[in-house]
């Protein structure tokens, strides 16, 4: 890895994080198409690296987001009870079934485009009543979709899960710590089963840990000045911006999916 590589991963993880961290999404979202098209990093070997990304960079927001007292609540533990079994299930099948990135990036593209565009269209008309929140039952169920994804391409499943609960009401000072929690947690049990892999199975598998902990210092400091910015910005502003968040990640799936 030379000089330049790691001054490029660290300064993309800081950028990426203050940007995300007020809406509750894991820079890893962003930092993953970076990995793959500026840093080179090779699949199957991205995933881990942003999970270890994950992990450096997700206590940032988490300090700043407990010193305001917004990690307690059942949000929070109802997606870690559903991530968690789901990011070691993603992990198994990103490894054995599909190293491939292509057909994820057509799926997410199909799934954050719509979600993308609906956020910003109901942030831009506040008038619009939201739609009654979701069921326990059916965030538990969404988690362990999410957290399956998260486990697979390691980008945390609040880039998913986000949208879909502002849409339906919840507010953004509840997601996004719950969010942040979720993914970090899960990128520490995701990481872990990487590393156990790697050991039992051939190819480049295991995270490139230097560009993971560059990037991830990066994020650490964005993360917290992300979540400090959070509570000078508005509930429609926030929304606003995890719409714009989805719409554009989606389109670069898109760009990269079919280039």
């Amino acid at each position: 890895m030379t000089l330049q590589t790691g001054i490029t991963g660290f300064l993309a993880g800081l950028l990426i994080s203050i940007i995300t961290s007020p809406v509750g999404v894991s820079g890893a979202v962003f930092l993953l198409p970076v990995q793959l098209s500026v840093l080179h990093v090779p699949s199957p070997a991205v995933t881990p690296t942003n999970l270890l990304f994950n992990v450096v960079a997700g206590p940032g927001a988490l300090l700043r987001y407990r010193r305001n007292g917004q990690l307690t609540g059942p949000l929070a533990r109802l997606l870690l009870a559903g991530t968690l079994p789901g990011v070691i299930l993603g992990a198994v099948i990103r490894v054995f079934a599909i190293p491939g990135p292509d057909a994820f990036r057509l799926v997410a593209a199909a799934v954050l485009l719509p979600l993308g565009l609906w956020l910003c269209a109901r942030a831009l008309r506040p008038g619009t009543p939201d739609r009654p929140p979701l069921s326990q039952s059916t965030i538990l169920g969404l988690s362990i979709v999410t957290g399956t994804v998260g486990g697979i391409y390691g980008i945390g499943g609040g880039s998913i899960l986000g949208p879909i609960l502002a849409g339906r009401g919840t507010p953004m000072t509840q997601i996004a710590p719950a969010a942040l929690a979720s993914t970090f947690l899960t990128s520490i049990v995701g990481a872990g089963t990487y590393g156990i892999l790697a050991l039992t199975t051939t190819g480049d598998i295991a995270p490139h840990w230097i560009l993971g902990l560059l990037c991830g210092a990066g994020g650490l400091i964005g993360g917290y000045l992300g979540a400090r910015l959070q509570p000078y910005l508005p509930e429609k502003t926030l929304r606003l911006l995890l719409g714009t968040l989805a719409t554009v990640l989606a389109g670069l799936y898109l760009i990269q999916s079919l280039t």
